[in-house]
């Protein structure tokens, strides 16, 4: 098979899976550059860069109109990230391949747990929400799906109380629209707990985009969401400032360092086919539910990180 049509097809599957799960692109777009097109695993990560840079910055277009945003958050979040992103940029092209590719084997794992993690919690959030209906009905048959009412409801007032209607995350997923127990009962943090956390998370992430090449919305959403108590839709609409931003330094620092070499072969090819993949995911998307992908793709992160490991320890 040439190196174009590989291309064309790795690049194909990587943008169905930015636009299915809304991201998880530059975890699958790095193996794939580096064992099927033989791109050396730095170059693979400021190929993945642009991938990321691209599909986050259409992705936060879309989001702009929908007030799911929080600008000031998402950039005070993000410049936290900038100098370990910088850094890092850097390191990658001086680190040994090895070095890379476990870290980049880990990271896959922790994603693939991340969203397993989330499929667990989507089901217990639809039980909860069956358990409410279920109990709504027999206490109140006229009372609306989904809700729970209070003693006081059953007067005629209707108050909704133990259970919450969930709401649908961009990736399908469903999570209860109140957030947490924890999360409703302490707020946001103390400010200085909460700025270090805060400056903690977001170099974490500046650090992980800037070695590894990839946007880490996985990391950067439950991030904005335990540290700075966010909503899930402006959590996952603020990250999206967060990428674009590192991912914009971290591709800057790299061409800049003249250290990264992108055949334009395997870059233009791959790259192109991405953007266009990421359209036709919202497709499927609509015929799959969010769980089965999430966990379709969570499957496939594990059996990735094993063969990278293996391959570097064996």
């Amino acid at each position: 098979m040439s190196v174009l049509i590989l291309a064309l097809l790795c690049g194909a599957v990587v943008g169905l899976a930015l636009g299915a799960l809304g991201g998880g692109g530059g975890v699958l777009a790095v193996p794939a550059l580096v064992y099927l097109l033989g791109v050396a695993p730095a170059d693979a990560g400021t190929t993945s860069l642009v991938i990321v840079t691209a599909t986050s910055a259409t992705a936060l277009a879309r989001h702009a109109g929908t007030g799911n945003i929080r600008w000031r958050t998402g950039a005070l979040f993000a410049a936290a990230g900038v100098a370990p992103a910088i850094g890092a940029s850097v390191l990658a092209h001086r680190t040994p391949q090895d070095v890379l590719t476990a870290a980049f084997a880990v990271l896959a794992a922790l994603a693939a747990a991340a969203m397993l993690r989330g499929t667990r919690t989507a089901h217990r959030t639809r039980q909860v929400a069956a358990s409410a209906t279920a109990a709504a009905r027999a206490t109140a048959p006229g009372t609306a799906v989904g809700t729970v009412v209070s003693p006081a409801g059953r007067s005629g007032r209707g108050v909704v109380t133990a259970a919450r209607a969930a709401t649908r995350r961009d990736d399908g997923t469903t999570v209860a629209a109140g957030g947490s127990a924890a999360t409703r009962a302490c707020g946001r943090p103390t400010s200085g707990e909460g700025h270090l956390r805060t400056a903690a998370a977001g170099a974490c992430l500046g650090a992980v985009t800037g070695l590894l090449g990839v946007g880490g919305g996985f990391l950067a959403v439950p991030a904005l969401v335990s540290v700075l108590r966010l909503p899930m839709r402006k959590a996952v609409g603020t990250s999206l400032v967060v990428i674009l931003i590192n991912s914009v330094v971290s591709l800057t620092t790299r061409l800049a360092a003249g250290g990264a070499s992108l055949d334009p072969a395997v870059f233009g090819p791959f790259v192109g086919a991405a953007i266009l993949g990421a359209w036709d995911g919202k497709r499927l998307a609509s015929k799959f539910s969010g769980v089965v992908l999430q966990r379709a793709f969570a499957a496939l992160l594990l059996a990735m990180a094993a063969f990278m490991l293996i391959d570097v320890f064996v």
